[in-house]
């Protein structure tokens, strides 16, 4: 009985001493995402970094590392591919690019790493050719959010003045301002019946995504000088709610001012009383199905634009774009709203449909003619009924 007993023991101690196989698939997998602005901005960068939180829950054995503040006032001299290698270095397998301005930085990275696999969320690299083969593009139709903005916008108006707060001016910015113009112009027109010259819509851009005091013009003061020039509701396109802020400061000394915020779903909360709403990114659903498909070996670089699940927009495990109806939101015009959303989802309103002129009064679209997604993608300039710049001076 003792040898048997001190045979289990020796065996116990071999296995317990044996190397154990991992499988691959228990073995963490790393992705790495670099962020425009801070990653608690209640606005673009941290919607990303939620969709990477997101990742992390729904997604066993998925780890997020990122960096974030990657623009050259946070990190002047850092380039996109040395914030690569540091993230290659740490074991990162994918990584993601949360902003249009780190086109030409993730492409050479890409590049230099073609042992890892990337995603733009932005950008048209896929589509012109210029990718590499292991970087891929992904966004949101957020021109259907901005015409949600612009709807409420409209419908909040008084005075019918609105301003649009823009970021840099380039494809993607003059094509959402566009379309915030083109849903506050059907709600002004179609809903409230009042003809399209009586509606007002002015466009200032600051320089950037966000403010970087001595660079950009700072929002604060764009935002006081609409509605002191009287626009009553000013409609965010930049990454922080500047917007928000400078409307519960002008409510609070009297003025009837309010805002719509930008990006990030909970934007609104603390600005009850100005808040119309937010469309904002969900990053969540989208990052998932690009971490596993690399996490199983299964991702294949392409284009993606992606719409909102208009059976539920505000879904937040199927809806990449939503649109959070704020608190100081009539109740008219919620439901006005809810109609108009319905008809951009069963396509009974194509807004992008002619005719449309540019803002000098050339041709966009014929009448009845439909934009094409390339477009609606590479809208060279503003729209006609609009008063701002197209292109950067």
């Amino acid at each position: 009985m003792k040898r048997a007993a001190w045979c289990l023991t020796a065996l116990f101690l071999v296995l317990s001493l044996a190397p154990v196989s991992v499988r691959a698939e228990d073995k963490p997998f790393i992705f790495g995402l670099l962020l425009v602005g801070p990653y608690n901005d209640k606005g673009y960068s941290q919607a990303q970094y939620e969709g990477g939180k997101y990742v992390e829950e729904k997604l066993p054995g998925a780890d997020m590392i990122y960096l974030d503040k990657v623009n050259p006032a946070d990190r002047p001299g850092v380039t996109i591919p040395q914030l690569v290698d540091d993230l290659a270095a740490k074991g990162a397998r994918l990584i993601i690019a949360g902003s249009d301005d780190m086109k030409d930085g993730i492409r050479e990275a890409a590049a230099a790493h073609p042992e890892l696999m990337f995603v733009h969320a932005s950008g048209d690299d896929v589509l012109t050719g210029k990718a590499p083969k292991n970087l891929g593009n992904v966004f949101g139709r957020m021109e259907y959010g901005k015409m949600m903005a612009g709807f409420a916008a409209a419908m909040t108006t008084k005075t019918g003045k609105i301003a649009y707060l823009g970021p840099l001016i380039n494809d993607e910015t003059r094509r959402l301002a566009a379309s915030v113009y083109l849903g506050a112009r059907y709600a002004w027109e179609k809903v409230l019946g009042r003809p399209a010259k009586d509606l007002s819509f002015k466009v200032s851009w600051i320089g950037f995504w966000f403010n970087i005091p001595g660079v950009t013009s700072d929002p604060n003061q764009v935002a006081g000088a609409f509605f002191d020039g009287g626009y009553d509701v000013v409609v965010s396109g930049i990454d922080t709610p500047e917007a928000l802020i400078v409307a519960k400061q002008k409510r609070g000394a009297g003025a009837d001012a309010y805002a719509v915020s930008y990006d990030y779903r909970l934007a609104c909360q603390g600005y009850d009383d100005v808040c119309l709403g937010v469309p904002y990114f969900n990053w969540g659903p989208t990052f998932l199905k690009l971490v596993g498909q690399a996490k199983n070996g299964t991702y294949t670089p392409v284009f993606e634009w992606l719409s909102p699940d208009f059976a539920d927009i505000n879904n937040p495990d199927t809806s990449i774009v939503g649109y959070a109806e704020g608190p100081a939101l009539s109740g008219k015009a919620r439901a006005e709203l809810g109609k108009f959303v319905a008809d951009l989802g069963s396509g009974k309103v194509n807004l992008f449909t002619g005719p449309l002129n540019y803002q000098d009064g050339s041709v966009f679209l014929t009448d009845g003619e439909k934009a094409t997604d390339k477009q609606i993608w590479y809208l060279g300039r503003l729209l006609e009924g609009m008063d701002g710049q197209s292109v950067a001076k």
